[in-house]
């Protein structure tokens, strides 16, 4: 039996998805006169940024979680419901659960983004992505599981496979990834183990356009090409990747095609929409680009629903300058803000001008003491800006006691190099570590 929760005044806001977009808005609505209901799948807000951190052992996803219900709990006027958004009935004003109907008066899809493959999805089973907390997991058990599977491998041929690793994709997760699989095999791990030789790790990044970050100035991608470069990451630019089987990737150069063996193979090159995209445009007639983007208004609403908002990486807002917004957490953040202000506005008859996103610049960690920002104006490199990237990080942390621990670990990790979190979990890991691909 569905259970219906009873429209009540005062204003309803239902928002759907408890990623930045989502939490952002739930938390400048605090003090506005309406009731705020937050669903999500988890019960948890995941800093996104710092998942590549939980793959490479050196954070737990303890430390990069905040429960929603610990965040929200002094906000008297937001209730959170664990749960999976089915459909939605916008002529009702309507979300659909397995379990609840929930009213609304102005929803906010806030869903984000899930890996894309494009077009080839049976790829996942051989090259994961870093999306979710069990993303990161599994991630991190193919990583260390490599070197263990490596050290007691016998066959030369094969225990180069294990200590070959492939990254696919040049952003900032394929970097930063790149950066800490190399730090590992070259330094953390070094003395570790008796049979190989970590340093004869042999770690790939591909990207397909003509630069590594490309969404940062050209000068400061160099920089970051050179530094993975000299930390022993070799990089392939103007690559595309033809297939992914047989713990082989296929990849083509101009006019010639190679082929690279590797038993661990990670994916950070595309995203798509949520399948909540889908939803809104079955329900409202919406427009959807290539990637299942929703076509937004510049006020965020979708056409003709004013009282829908989507916000984050399920929304293509390309009203500035004529290209979507990146799929950053700033972007989600400011929206979420903006919607909060928008919504309170509404209810006193007034409005807002359109959205405009403040860019407040690009970064991406390297290596221990390596990272690169862009801040427009202001462009920071090597140990500066590897300083700025930690505060800029710890300050978006959600609670307190989260930045402590992060702190905490960084400290530790820089003065020991050691990665405390380098658990290959689950049943018989070992055994599916050597036969999962």
């Amino acid at each position: 039996m569905v259970d219906s929760l009873e429209k009540k005044s005062p204003h309803q806001v239902v928002i759907i998805g408890g990623g930045f977009g989502g939490l952002y808005t739930a938390k400048t609505l605090k003090t506005a006169n309406v009731n705020v209901t937050l669903i999500d799948k988890r019960n948890f807000h995941l800093f996104q940024p710092l998942l590549y951190q939980v793959a490479t052992g050196t954070l737990s996803p303890g430390d990069i979680s905040s429960p929603l219900r610990a965040v929200f709990s002094k906000s008297k006027n937001t209730q959170v419901l664990l749960g999976e958004v089915k459909d939605i009935n916008p002529k009702a004003q309507q979300v659909i659960l397995d379990d609840k109907i929930v009213p609304y008066d102005t929803l906010i899809v806030a869903t984000g983004a899930n890996h894309s493959y494009f077009g080839k999805d049976h790829w996942k089973d051989f090259a994961p992505g870093l999306k979710t907390v069990e993303d990161a997991i599994e991630m991190r058990r193919r990583i260390f599981g490599a070197f263990e599977a490596a050290e007691s491998e016998n066959d030369p041929e094969k225990r180069r496979a294990w200590l070959t690793f492939v990254i696919v994709g040049g952003g900032p997760t394929g970097v930063e990834l790149a950066g800490a699989i190399a730090e590992l095999a070259y330094k953390t791990l070094k003395e570790d183990f008796r049979s190989i030789d970590t340093s004869e790790t042999k770690i790939l990044l591909l990207q397909g356009g003509d630069r590594i970050l490309p969404h940062i100035a050209p000068e400061l991608s160099q920089v970051a090409q050179v530094s993975l470069e000299k930390l022993g990451v070799v990089i392939h630019t103007k690559t595309r990747v033809t297939n992914i089987e047989n713990n082989t990737v296929t990849f083509k150069q101009g006019n010639e095609i190679k082929e690279i063996p590797s038993q661990t193979i990670l994916w950070a090159a595309g995203v798509k929409a949520s399948p909540m995209g889908q939803i809104l445009a079955e329900r409202t007639g919406v427009e959807c680009d290539h990637a299942g983007r929703v076509i937004v208004e510049p006020d965020l609403t979708i056409r003709d629903y004013k009282n829908i908002f989507v916000v984050g990486d399920l929304g293509n807002f390309s009203h500035q300058n004529g290209k979507p917004l990146p799929g950053v957490a700033p972007v989600a953040t400011q929206q979420g803000e903006y919607v909060a202000k928008l919504i309170k506005r509404r209810l006193k008859g007034q409005t807002l001008p359109q959205f405009r996103y403040n860019d407040v610049g690009s970064l991406a960690m390297i290596g221990q003491n390596l990272a690169v920002v862009d801040l427009g104006l202001i462009k920071l490199q090597g140990f500066i800006a590897w300083v700025f990237w930690l505060l800029i990080h710890i300050y978006f942390l959600i609670e307190f006691d989260t930045k402590l621990l992060v702190v905490f670990q960084w400290a530790w990790n820089y003065i020991t190099r050691n990665r405390r979190s380098r658990l290959i979990t689950g049943r018989e890991a070992f055994v599916q570590a050597k036969t999962v691909n």
